[in-house]
């Protein structure tokens, strides 16, 4: 009579997973040599999840659970553990940013594992997330800047890496920009993106006694990512302006880097009143008290004919952009002298200096000012706007202008010109080559998720066909904040 096989708990692992007993031979095992079957041997194994746990008591956890997980305390010594964990969290209650935690995980996992899991949460794992910033560092800084790739006045690039050193919030505002860009991750941006933000929030809420440096850089890159994705960003312009106002505006206190004055420059251009589509937070004026001439800035930029390289504009066209609503007329844009650049960037600062004008002009509602200077009708300087652009996106098609980043920069005068309604619903030519500008793009079709937001409330707009319509508000009703950046 047969006996049913016994189930080794003992043996070796090929005996144990056909349900054999087994010799227990070293180093195999007779019963597999018999067989004629490899003998898979004795060695410890450990138990892994399927990557990084994503529920349960073990989220985020990419170690494997042999490891991490300390012995289970017993009887009475565990009853009364459990006991004094539950009544701390019904004490303390759920945190007010939203994050919660298993009351079991403290006990279960080891404190190396503890360290690991916060820092791995939200994340794939190590490998990818360095993947991800070194694309970051070799392409998706790229969509920041408006000039060249290889512009030496780029000096973020070279500081990241030791920058996301000092911050956590920082690296993890990296990985999130570049998952929204990156095509096999992209549909996890929202949770790179959820953990970015809850570190930069408590990372801010802990600048105690100055904004550091990596810091200020983690909520202008936050801010970037809102405008790429019509998220709310100048709730962070105002977060980081109120602690420079508290400890000062240098970094470290009483010294002015040339870093430290490029973070400033680049917040002052965030905050531009015309770069913004319905801004849920007023300017503050940082670029007209900070950065203009004779003030924070100093001496470092006193040749105002440079060129800022985020926005790509001479920081004397941003001082005039800085004064509109405080005193700046239709005439200070067209007196603008200009400065030397390439052609591409000639052709970007006509454009610029024209959809000021527009600005002024759609603002003249509110105030009785009239020009002492006979300048061209607004059809025509919609003309000449988009004819600047449409020169700009020819040559930016050209092989030999790959390393120009200018399209970057065509966001604001393209709109401008496209609300004035009447003109653009009459010259459907014009308003081909909007939509082409916004979309046409290899770059702008894949990576602009905020040119599609823009050109759907043109289209909304160019739809109601009134000179009349308010694209703030059409951007607030879509829950969107955008920039033209």
């Amino acid at each position: 009579m047969l006996t049913p096989r016994q189930r080794s708990h003992e043996g070796c692992w090929t005996c144990k997973k056909r349900r054999r007993k087994c010799d227990n031979g070293r180093p195999t095992c007779q019963n597999c040599h018999q067989r004629g079957v490899p003998c898979e041997g004795y060695e410890v194994r450990l138990r892994w999840g399927s990557g990084i746990a994503s529920r349960g008591r073990f989220t985020g956890a990419d170690k494997p659970v042999g490891e991490c997980v300390s012995a289970r305390p017993k009887g009475r010594q565990r009853d009364l553990e459990k006991k004094r964990k539950q009544s701390v969290v019904e004490h303390d209650g759920v945190a007010g940013n939203g994050d919660s935690h298993d009351p079991m995980i403290d006990a279960s996992i080891s404190p190396d594992c503890q360290t690991q899991v916060a820092h791995g949460k939200g994340h794939l794992n190590a490998l990818e997330d360095e993947r991800l910033f070194n694309e970051f560092l070799t392409s998706g800084v790229n969509i920041l800047h408006s000039t060249t790739v290889d512009d030496g006045d780029n000096v973020l690039p070279s500081h990241l890496p030791e920058l996301c050193q000092k911050s956590e919030a920082l690296y993890s505002i990296c990985l999130a920009f570049q998952a929204s860009l990156s095509k096999d991750i992209k549909s996890r941006f929202f949770e790179y993106f959820d953990a970015a933000l809850s570190m930069f929030r408590i990372e801010l809420a802990n600048s105690v006694s100055c904004l550091e440096d990596a810091t200020l850089t983690a909520g202008l890159l936050l801010c970037s990512i809102g405008f790429m994705h019509g998220l709310p960003w100048t709730m962070h312009i105002q977060g980081m302006y109120n602690i420079l106002q508290i400890y000062g505006f240098d970094h470290p206190p009483g010294e002015r880097t040339s870093f430290r004055t490029h973070l400033i420059e680049v917040m002052g251009v965030m905050d531009l009143p015309t770069f913004a589509v319905g801004r849920q937070n007023p300017c503050l004026g940082i670029w007209r008290r900070y950065c203009r001439s004779n003030t924070w800035a100093g001496e470092q930029h006193s040749d105002r004919s440079q060129v800022e390289v985020v926005s790509g504009l001479p920081r004397s066209l941003l001082d005039i952009f800085s004064g509109i609503g405080e005193g700046t007329k239709e005439e200070d844009f067209w007196n603008w002298l200009g400065a030397e650049g390439s052609f591409g960037q000639m052709q970007l600062w006509q454009a610029y200096k024209l959809a000021g004008i527009l600005t002024l002009r759609s603002r003249s509602s509110a105030n009785s000012y009239e020009s002492q200077m006979t300048l061209p009708k607004t059809a025509i300087l919609v003309s000449q706007i988009l004819s600047s652009i449409d020169a700009i996106r020819r040559a930016s098609d050209d092989s030999e202008q790959q390393d120009t980043l200018i399209m970057n920069a065509i966001n604001y005068p393209v709109f401008v010109a496209g609300l004035e309604v009447m003109i653009i619903n009459s010259n459907a030519e014009w308003k081909e080559l909007i939509r082409s500008c916004f979309m046409s793009s290899h770059l702008r079709s894949e990576y602009g998720f905020e040119d599609r937001l823009l050109l759907e409330i043109l289209e909304e707009a160019w739809k109601r066909n009134d000179e009349r319509v308010d694209v703030d508000e059409l951007a607030k009703a879509r829950g969107t904040e955008l920039g033209l950046l």
